[in-house]
């Protein structure tokens, strides 16, 4: 099965339209949350991602805030602005989506899908070598798919020598997996690794690969709306430089 791994859509849905369209033929989409927050589209997204098929998909920091399940001074001034946003705008329909969404699911045999981390599914962030062994045993499965850093990423667990390294895998090269590893395809919305271009992946759970993508899409289109929106300006400006 060939299954299109998102994360961190955050309202952009012109690129994650693009991304949809630049993915090719999948049999199932895995998300692995922050549906909304910062962007302009929030009820665009949640309607696109909800027709796709054989979805599995988790409840991300953003998405838990805008149902109003988590206090708000969570976040920085300009995240919150956009929550309180987000929050006024988010139709009966998206709402019932978001509510229906887990913290964690399996994806299959072999995998865990969490936003932040095994340990702490919506907040922690795997950032380094250090918090992915602190991970490690927080999951039974060979892999977990995460999402949450912004950042295209895949930790390795070496059992033998009882070591942790720390890949950022070439776009568009499948790698394939073995032993146990903690992925990460990036954002679609938001990317913080100074490339601009939404980022996914694309994993095939016979061959078990992992192959991460990144695709141009129309960034002035979405700062147009995020200012027309009254958004935090940053959240405008912080897309055409993938920071």
């Amino acid at each position: 099965m060939r299954v299109l791994v998102i994360s961190d859509i955050h309202a952009n849905y012109t690129a994650f339209e693009t991304v949809i369209e630049d993915a090719g033929k999948f049999d199932a989409v895995w998300c692995l949350g922050d549906v909304v927050g910062y962007g302009p589209d929030p009820n665009a997204c949640v309607e696109l991602l909800s027709e796709q098929p054989n979805l599995a998909c988790v409840l991300g920091n953003h998405d838990v805030a805008a149902l109003g399940r988590m206090p708000l001074e969570s976040f920085n001034g300009d995240a919150r602005r956009s929550l309180l946003w987000q929050e006024r705008v988010l139709s009966a329909d998206s709402i019932e989506f978001l509510e229906t969404l887990p913290q964690e699911a399996m994806g299959g045999e072999h995998v865990t899908l969490v936003h932040g981390s095994p340990r702490d599914p919506v907040w922690e962030y795997i950032l380094n070598t250090l918090s992915a062994r602190l991970n490690f045993d927080a999951f039974e499965t060979d892999f977990c798919f995460v999402g949450h850093t912004h950042v295209q990423s895949m930790f390795h667990m070496d059992l033998e020598r009882d070591r942790v390294s720390l890949d950022i895998p070439r776009v568009g090269l499948p790698v394939e997996l073995s032993g146990r590893a903690i992925l990460n395809p990036g954002s679609v919305g938001q990317p913080r690794d100074r490339d601009p271009r939404a980022a996914y992946a694309i994993f095939d759970t016979e061959a078990l690969t992992w192959a991460p993508q990144r695709v141009e899409y129309d960034i002035p289109s979405v700062q147009a709306r995020i200012r027309e929106a009254k958004l935090p300006e940053k959240h405008a400006l912080r897309l055409a430089d993938g920071w």
